[in-house]
């Protein structure tokens, strides 16, 4: 069982950061060079990185030692690297890397008249408000809060407010996220969670449910006929719920959770490349249906002044193999 930690703890360690913490870190290497990130630490066997340099989003995640995020060859690429309208508009394609990436404001999908591929709000850089870990509250928790603005004179300008909260001791980070329309007139307002799980997270038999029903699996990796394969599902309830679990080597099963509010994120998508040396599954909550061609339906409208918010909890967990 995990150890819980509370304030309480104070007179046994010098510094309460040997138990659970969020510290800047500062990427020095080729195309990741200068990225600063986030480090949190639960102390309850999660840790990941928020990536500030790319809009808070979430980049390596661990779950007790075991890497869950899809990472691509180019690791964390500086932001100052992208260029969303290259490659035809799929720029977005290069920089794909890390356990969640926030598609959006105001378009996601593939690219159409002078929209990139998931819009241009991905990668955008954040100013970060605040950190650290909070020992007083009813549950210590470690946090973040920023924000990040996509802007154009007389276009669409909006702005998305960021919290992330992972309770010390946890195996849960939540981001609860705000967009609001900056600019003078009313704008569809779309986003995306790009959520990519990878190997081991993802291997033979993986499966993935949504409630009681199961959207995929067993999967059979590798696989090349399965290059880019997208489905589109309406959530049922008032909660939307992703179940990922997969057979793990010391017996037991892992079991990667995502939670959404159905209200803002009526839609969940699921897409997965078996290929060799890119085995991806993602899970993403969405603003909207999945037309023929990959496009998007309507989308909401943000008139100006007004917000509209999302939350997304990801939770990890082990379970032995037996269990019912």
């Amino acid at each position: 069982m995990t150890a819980r930690f509370t304030a309480s703890d104070r007179a046994r360690v010098g510094d309460l950061r040997q138990l659970a913490s969020v510290r800047r870190i500062v990427l020095d290497d080729g195309a990741e060079r200068g990225v600063h990130a986030l480090a949190f630490s639960t102390g309850g066997g999660l840790d990941f990185w928020a990536l500030a340099d790319r809009a808070l989003d979430i980049g390596p995640l661990w779950w007790k030692g075991t890497p869950i995020a899809w990472v691509s060859p180019l690791g964390f690429r500086s932001p100052f690297l992208h260029d969303a309208e290259s490659e035809g508009g799929q720029g977005f394609g290069r920089m794909l890397s890390g356990m969640v990436i926030t598609g959006g404001l105001d378009h996601i999908r593939q690219p159409i008249g002078e929209h990139p591929l998931h819009g241009r709000f991905p990668f955008t850089p954040a100013s970060v408000h605040a950190y650290g870990e909070d020992w007083d509250a009813a549950e210590p928790m470690l946090f973040c809060e920023g924000e990040a603005t996509q802007w154009l004179r007389g276009g669409a300008s909006l702005r998305l407010h960021r919290r992330i909260e992972a309770p010390v001791s946890g195996n849960t980070l939540t981001i609860i996220d705000t967009v609001e329309n900056i600019g003078a007139k009313p704008t569809p307002q779309a986003l995306l969670y790009h959520c990519n799980l990878g190997f081991p997270a993802i291997a033979a038999g993986t499966t993935v449910r949504s409630h009681d029903q199961l959207l995929l699996g067993p999967i059979a990796p590798p696989d090349l006929s399965v290059t880019n394969s997208v489905t589109s599902y309406p959530v049922k309830g008032a909660e939307g719920h992703c179940l990922v679990s997969t057979a793990m080597s010391d017996g037991s099963i892992l079991e990667v959770t995502f939670r959404f509010a159905a209200d803002t994120l009526p839609h969940l998508q699921l897409m997965h490349d078996l290929r060799p040396n890119g085995m991806l599954v993602a899970v993403e909550p969405c603003t909207s249906a999945r037309l023929e061609g990959g496009l998007s339906d309507v989308e909401h409208i943000l008139a100006p002044g007004e917000k509209r918010h999302y939350r997304l909890s990801i939770g990890l967990s082990n379970r032995p193999a037996a269990a019912v």
